[in-house]
Protein backbone atom coordinates (compact mmCIF):
# COMPACT_ATOMS: atom_id res chain seq x y z
CA UNK A 1 0.00 0.00 0.00
CA UNK A 2 1.49 3.36 -1.10
CA UNK A 3 1.37 5.92 1.69
CA UNK A 4 3.55 8.92 1.26
CA UNK A 5 5.43 10.92 3.88
CA UNK A 6 4.05 14.03 4.65
CA UNK A 7 2.84 14.95 7.84
CA UNK A 8 -0.42 15.51 9.49
CA UNK A 9 -1.52 19.34 9.50
CA UNK A 10 -2.49 21.03 12.45
CA UNK A 11 -6.08 20.77 11.61
CA UNK A 12 -6.29 17.01 11.11
CA UNK A 13 -3.88 16.46 14.15
CA UNK A 14 -6.51 19.02 16.55
CA UNK A 15 -9.64 17.03 15.05
CA UNK A 16 -8.35 13.22 15.24
CA UNK A 17 -6.38 13.86 18.87
CA UNK A 18 -7.86 11.14 20.36
CA UNK A 19 -7.23 8.74 17.38
CA UNK A 20 -3.59 9.50 17.77
CA UNK A 21 -3.64 8.41 21.36
CA UNK A 22 -4.70 5.61 20.87
CA UNK A 23 -3.01 4.06 17.81
CA UNK A 24 -0.39 6.85 16.88
CA UNK A 25 0.68 9.58 14.50
CA UNK A 26 2.10 7.19 11.99
CA UNK A 27 -1.51 5.28 11.57
CA UNK A 28 -3.52 8.74 11.42
CA UNK A 29 -1.06 9.59 8.93
CA UNK A 30 -1.51 6.41 7.06
CA UNK A 31 -5.34 6.47 7.61
CA UNK A 32 -5.35 10.38 6.23
CA UNK A 33 -3.48 9.54 2.90
CA UNK A 34 -5.99 6.25 1.82
CA UNK A 35 -8.12 6.17 -1.09
CA UNK A 36 -11.17 3.89 -0.56
CA UNK A 37 -13.58 2.25 -3.41
CA UNK A 38 -16.47 1.46 -1.78
CA UNK A 39 -19.03 -0.50 -4.15
CA UNK A 40 -22.66 -1.37 -3.65
CA UNK A 41 -24.44 0.86 -1.10
CA UNK A 42 -26.58 -1.53 1.29
CA UNK A 43 -26.88 -0.83 5.28
CA UNK A 44 -23.93 -3.21 5.91
CA UNK A 45 -21.45 -0.67 4.19
CA UNK A 46 -23.28 2.92 5.11
CA UNK A 47 -22.02 1.68 8.66
CA UNK A 48 -18.74 0.76 7.37
CA UNK A 49 -18.72 4.23 5.51
CA UNK A 50 -19.39 6.32 8.27
CA UNK A 51 -16.79 4.74 10.19
CA UNK A 52 -13.99 5.33 8.39
CA UNK A 53 -15.35 8.39 7.53
CA UNK A 54 -15.51 9.59 11.24
CA UNK A 55 -12.31 7.96 11.37
CA UNK A 56 -10.48 9.87 8.83
CA UNK A 57 -9.68 8.36 5.72
CA UNK A 58 -8.16 10.25 3.03
CA UNK A 59 -11.12 9.79 0.62
CA UNK A 60 -13.59 7.30 -0.22
CA UNK A 61 -15.38 6.98 -3.46
CA UNK A 62 -18.68 5.39 -3.72
CA UNK A 63 -20.45 2.87 -6.73
CA UNK A 64 -23.93 2.29 -7.28
CA UNK A 65 -25.87 3.67 -9.79
CA UNK A 66 -29.27 1.88 -8.29
CA UNK A 67 -32.47 4.37 -7.54
CA UNK A 68 -33.73 4.49 -3.98
CA UNK A 69 -36.28 1.42 -2.93
CA UNK A 70 -37.96 0.39 -0.47
CA UNK A 71 -35.35 -2.27 0.76
CA UNK A 72 -32.79 0.40 0.75
CA UNK A 73 -34.66 2.40 3.28
CA UNK A 74 -35.08 -0.67 5.63
CA UNK A 75 -31.32 -0.26 6.63
CA UNK A 76 -29.70 2.58 5.01
CA UNK A 77 -29.36 5.21 7.26
CA UNK A 78 -27.30 7.29 4.90
CA UNK A 79 -30.95 8.28 2.69
CA UNK A 80 -33.12 10.56 4.29
CA UNK A 81 -36.83 9.47 4.39
CA UNK A 82 -37.69 12.86 2.06
CA UNK A 83 -38.54 11.35 -1.39
CA UNK A 84 -37.45 15.13 -2.84
CA UNK A 85 -34.09 14.17 -1.88
CA UNK A 86 -33.45 10.71 -3.59
CA UNK A 87 -35.81 11.43 -6.91
CA UNK A 88 -33.93 11.24 -10.14
CA UNK A 89 -30.95 10.45 -7.89
CA UNK A 90 -28.56 6.77 -7.43
CA UNK A 91 -28.21 5.48 -4.19
CA UNK A 92 -24.33 6.35 -4.51
CA UNK A 93 -25.37 10.05 -5.08
CA UNK A 94 -27.52 10.43 -1.72
CA UNK A 95 -24.62 8.51 0.80
CA UNK A 96 -22.22 10.88 -0.32
CA UNK A 97 -24.04 13.82 0.35
CA UNK A 98 -24.91 12.38 3.45
CA UNK A 99 -21.46 11.25 4.37
CA UNK A 100 -19.81 14.94 3.23
CA UNK A 101 -21.61 16.08 6.71
CA UNK A 102 -20.17 13.33 9.12
CA UNK A 103 -16.58 14.82 8.10
CA UNK A 104 -15.84 17.46 5.94
CA UNK A 105 -12.14 16.81 6.01
CA UNK A 106 -13.20 13.76 3.78
CA UNK A 107 -12.93 13.57 0.33
CA UNK A 108 -16.36 11.94 -1.01
CA UNK A 109 -17.45 11.33 -4.66
CA UNK A 110 -19.06 8.87 -6.57
CA UNK A 111 -18.01 6.51 -9.91
CA UNK A 112 -21.00 6.20 -12.08
CA UNK A 113 -20.62 2.57 -13.84
CA UNK A 114 -20.32 -1.14 -12.94
CA UNK A 115 -17.26 -2.23 -10.53
CA UNK A 116 -16.53 -4.85 -12.96
CA UNK A 117 -17.21 -3.29 -16.00
CA UNK A 118 -13.71 -0.56 -14.67
CA UNK A 119 -10.17 -1.82 -16.13
CA UNK A 120 -7.42 -2.77 -14.03
CA UNK A 121 -6.14 0.78 -14.44
CA UNK A 122 -9.08 2.32 -12.54
CA UNK A 123 -7.95 0.48 -9.19
CA UNK A 124 -4.96 1.64 -9.12
CA UNK A 125 -5.85 5.03 -7.69
CA UNK A 126 -6.92 2.91 -4.51
CA UNK A 127 -5.74 1.88 -1.59
CA UNK A 128 -8.24 -0.52 -0.45
CA UNK A 129 -11.37 -2.09 -2.23
CA UNK A 130 -14.77 -2.69 -0.35
CA UNK A 131 -17.79 -4.75 -2.66
CA UNK A 132 -21.02 -5.59 -0.51
CA UNK A 133 -23.99 -7.78 -2.16
CA UNK A 134 -21.88 -9.27 -5.33
CA UNK A 135 -22.29 -11.97 -6.53
CA UNK A 136 -19.99 -15.01 -7.06
CA UNK A 137 -18.78 -14.25 -10.44
CA UNK A 138 -18.21 -10.30 -9.78
CA UNK A 139 -16.15 -10.90 -6.38
CA UNK A 140 -13.79 -12.95 -8.61
CA UNK A 141 -13.45 -10.95 -11.28
CA UNK A 142 -12.74 -7.96 -9.04
CA UNK A 143 -10.74 -9.72 -6.44
CA UNK A 144 -8.40 -10.46 -9.59
CA UNK A 145 -8.14 -7.14 -10.79
CA UNK A 146 -6.70 -6.14 -7.52
CA UNK A 147 -3.96 -8.88 -7.87
CA UNK A 148 -3.40 -7.81 -10.94
CA UNK A 149 -2.19 -4.55 -9.68
CA UNK A 150 1.81 -3.26 -9.53
CA UNK A 151 1.14 -2.35 -5.81
CA UNK A 152 -1.08 -4.68 -3.47
CA UNK A 153 -4.55 -3.73 -2.54
CA UNK A 154 -6.68 -5.19 0.37
CA UNK A 155 -10.13 -6.77 -1.16
CA UNK A 156 -12.92 -6.89 1.10
CA UNK A 157 -16.38 -8.25 -0.01
CA UNK A 158 -19.29 -7.79 2.76
CA UNK A 159 -22.49 -9.74 2.86
CA UNK A 160 -25.56 -9.55 5.02
CA UNK A 161 -28.41 -11.69 4.72
CA UNK A 162 -31.14 -11.62 7.13
CA UNK A 163 -29.67 -11.81 10.76
CA UNK A 164 -26.64 -13.13 9.44
CA UNK A 165 -23.14 -11.70 8.20
CA UNK A 166 -19.93 -12.53 6.47
CA UNK A 167 -16.60 -10.80 5.86
CA UNK A 168 -14.20 -12.00 3.38
CA UNK A 169 -10.63 -10.45 3.59
CA UNK A 170 -7.79 -10.41 1.03
CA UNK A 171 -4.59 -8.70 1.74
CA UNK A 172 -2.27 -10.72 -0.09
CA UNK A 173 1.20 -10.91 2.01
CA UNK A 174 0.49 -8.79 4.74
CA UNK A 175 3.17 -7.15 7.76
CA UNK A 176 1.64 -6.40 10.81
CA UNK A 177 2.70 -5.85 14.22
CA UNK A 178 0.44 -7.78 17.00
CA UNK A 179 0.95 -8.26 20.55
CA UNK A 180 2.84 -11.33 22.16
CA UNK A 181 3.50 -11.61 25.51
CA UNK A 182 4.79 -8.68 26.75
CA UNK A 183 6.20 -7.58 23.70
CA UNK A 184 4.99 -6.57 20.07
CA UNK A 185 6.02 -8.78 17.31
CA UNK A 186 6.11 -8.11 13.18
CA UNK A 187 3.95 -10.93 11.62
CA UNK A 188 3.91 -11.58 8.06
CA UNK A 189 -0.18 -13.41 6.84
CA UNK A 190 -0.23 -14.95 3.10
CA UNK A 191 -3.70 -14.73 2.47
CA UNK A 192 -6.00 -16.81 -1.02
CA UNK A 193 -7.88 -15.37 -3.50
CA UNK A 194 -11.62 -15.40 -2.98
CA UNK A 195 -11.69 -18.13 -5.65
CA UNK A 196 -8.77 -20.06 -4.36
CA UNK A 197 -10.43 -19.70 -0.61
CA UNK A 198 -13.64 -20.66 -1.45
CA UNK A 199 -12.01 -24.07 -3.76
CA UNK A 200 -10.93 -25.68 -0.91
CA UNK A 201 -12.37 -28.90 -0.40
CA UNK A 202 -15.29 -28.88 2.33
CA UNK A 203 -13.85 -32.56 3.12
CA UNK A 204 -10.12 -30.61 4.05
CA UNK A 205 -11.94 -28.00 6.28
CA UNK A 206 -11.66 -27.96 10.52
CA UNK A 207 -14.57 -29.94 12.06
CA UNK A 208 -16.30 -27.28 13.79
CA UNK A 209 -16.30 -25.07 10.13
CA UNK A 210 -18.89 -22.26 10.69
CA UNK A 211 -22.17 -23.57 9.16
CA UNK A 212 -22.75 -19.77 7.88
CA UNK A 213 -19.59 -20.52 6.01
CA UNK A 214 -21.00 -23.50 4.38
CA UNK A 215 -24.97 -22.00 3.95
CA UNK A 216 -23.29 -18.52 2.05
CA UNK A 217 -21.34 -21.14 -0.34
CA UNK A 218 -25.15 -22.96 -1.57
CA UNK A 219 -26.99 -19.94 -1.78
CA UNK A 220 -24.06 -18.09 -3.59
CA UNK A 221 -23.85 -20.43 -5.84
CA UNK A 222 -27.78 -21.60 -6.65
CA UNK A 223 -27.63 -17.60 -7.28
CA UNK A 224 -25.12 -17.86 -9.67
CA UNK A 225 -26.33 -20.83 -11.29
CA UNK A 226 -29.67 -18.84 -11.72
CA UNK A 227 -28.32 -15.78 -12.72
CA UNK A 228 -29.90 -13.95 -10.42
CA UNK A 229 -29.07 -10.90 -8.01
CA UNK A 230 -27.58 -11.23 -4.81
CA UNK A 231 -30.35 -11.58 -2.00
CA UNK A 232 -32.95 -12.19 -4.90
CA UNK A 233 -34.40 -15.31 -3.32
CA UNK A 234 -37.71 -16.56 -1.56
CA UNK A 235 -39.14 -19.40 0.55
CA UNK A 236 -40.48 -20.91 -2.63
CA UNK A 237 -36.78 -21.14 -3.62
CA UNK A 238 -36.00 -23.46 -0.70
CA UNK A 239 -36.49 -26.56 -2.39
CA UNK A 240 -34.37 -25.83 -5.02
CA UNK A 241 -31.26 -24.35 -3.01
CA UNK A 242 -31.89 -28.09 -0.59
CA UNK A 243 -31.25 -30.22 -3.74
CA UNK A 244 -28.24 -27.90 -4.92
CA UNK A 245 -27.00 -28.26 -0.90
CA UNK A 246 -27.47 -32.23 -1.57
CA UNK A 247 -25.76 -32.27 -4.52
CA UNK A 248 -22.75 -30.27 -3.78
CA UNK A 249 -22.55 -32.35 -0.64
CA UNK A 250 -22.67 -35.65 -2.27
CA UNK A 251 -20.26 -34.54 -4.67
CA UNK A 252 -17.72 -33.05 -2.18
CA UNK A 253 -18.19 -36.45 0.22
CA UNK A 254 -19.63 -33.93 3.07
CA UNK A 255 -22.39 -34.66 5.40
CA UNK A 256 -25.30 -32.97 4.84
CA UNK A 257 -26.12 -32.20 8.45
CA UNK A 258 -23.52 -30.04 8.66
CA UNK A 259 -25.05 -26.92 6.20
CA UNK A 260 -29.06 -27.49 8.03
CA UNK A 261 -32.20 -27.00 6.30
CA UNK A 262 -33.09 -24.32 9.02
CA UNK A 263 -30.17 -22.16 8.41
CA UNK A 264 -30.64 -22.28 4.61
CA UNK A 265 -34.39 -21.60 5.19
CA UNK A 266 -33.78 -18.40 7.49
CA UNK A 267 -31.44 -16.98 4.30
CA UNK A 268 -33.41 -17.91 1.88
CA UNK A 269 -36.47 -16.73 3.08
CA UNK A 270 -35.44 -13.69 4.04
CA UNK A 271 -32.80 -11.90 2.50
CA UNK A 272 -33.43 -8.05 3.35
CA UNK A 273 -30.53 -6.81 5.94
CA UNK A 274 -31.46 -6.90 9.41
CA UNK A 275 -30.54 -3.36 10.62
CA UNK A 276 -28.81 -4.27 13.68
CA UNK A 277 -25.92 -6.91 12.38
CA UNK A 278 -25.68 -4.46 9.86
CA UNK A 279 -23.97 -2.33 12.65
CA UNK A 280 -21.97 -4.25 13.82
CA UNK A 281 -20.82 -5.98 10.91
CA UNK A 282 -20.30 -2.92 9.21
CA UNK A 283 -18.13 -2.06 12.51
CA UNK A 284 -16.08 -5.07 12.48
CA UNK A 285 -15.06 -4.36 8.68
CA UNK A 286 -14.50 -0.42 9.40
CA UNK A 287 -11.69 -1.94 12.21
CA UNK A 288 -9.92 -4.26 9.96
CA UNK A 289 -9.82 -1.64 6.86
CA UNK A 290 -8.18 0.83 9.85
CA UNK A 291 -5.79 -2.40 10.58
CA UNK A 292 -4.74 -2.90 7.22
CA UNK A 293 -4.12 0.71 6.52
CA UNK A 294 -2.36 1.44 9.61
CA UNK A 295 -0.68 -1.89 9.80
CA UNK A 296 -1.14 -1.73 13.31
CA UNK A 297 -2.89 -5.01 15.01
CA UNK A 298 -3.57 -8.41 13.64
CA UNK A 299 -5.95 -8.77 10.65
CA UNK A 300 -8.78 -11.39 10.73
CA UNK A 301 -7.60 -14.10 7.95
CA UNK A 302 -9.58 -14.48 5.79
CA UNK A 303 -13.19 -14.70 6.77
CA UNK A 304 -15.58 -13.63 9.52
CA UNK A 305 -19.23 -14.32 10.61
CA UNK A 306 -21.68 -13.20 12.52
CA UNK A 307 -25.26 -14.75 13.73
CA UNK A 308 -27.39 -12.84 15.55
CA UNK A 309 -29.45 -15.86 16.76
CA UNK A 310 -26.26 -17.36 18.93
CA UNK A 311 -24.52 -13.57 19.12
CA UNK A 312 -20.95 -15.09 18.30
CA UNK A 313 -18.45 -13.63 15.94
CA UNK A 314 -16.37 -16.72 14.07
CA UNK A 315 -13.29 -16.00 12.34
CA UNK A 316 -12.40 -18.68 9.80
CA UNK A 317 -9.01 -19.15 8.27
CA UNK A 318 -10.19 -20.84 4.87
CA UNK A 319 -7.00 -21.07 3.55
CA UNK A 320 -5.46 -24.43 1.19
CA UNK A 321 -3.00 -26.63 3.67
CA UNK A 322 0.68 -25.34 2.82
CA UNK A 323 2.82 -28.79 1.71
CA UNK A 324 4.90 -30.74 4.06
CA UNK A 325 8.06 -31.97 2.97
Amino acid sequence: MTIDGEALTEQETALYDRQIRVWGADAQRRLSKAHVLVGGMKGTVAEFCKNIVLAGVGSVTLVDDTPVTEESLNANFLIPPDEKVYTGRSVAEICCDSLKDFNPMVDVSVAKGELSSFDTDFYEKFDVVVVSSCSLSIKKVINEKCRKLSKQIPFYSVDCRDSCGEIFADLQVHSCKKKQADETVECCLQYPSFAEAIAVPWKTLPKRVSKLYLAMRVIEMFEDTKGRKPGDTSAADLPAVLKLRNDLCEAQSFGESQIPDSLLGRIVSNSLEFPPVCAIIGGILGQEVIKAISRKGEPIKNFFYFDAMDGKGVIEDISTPTPTS
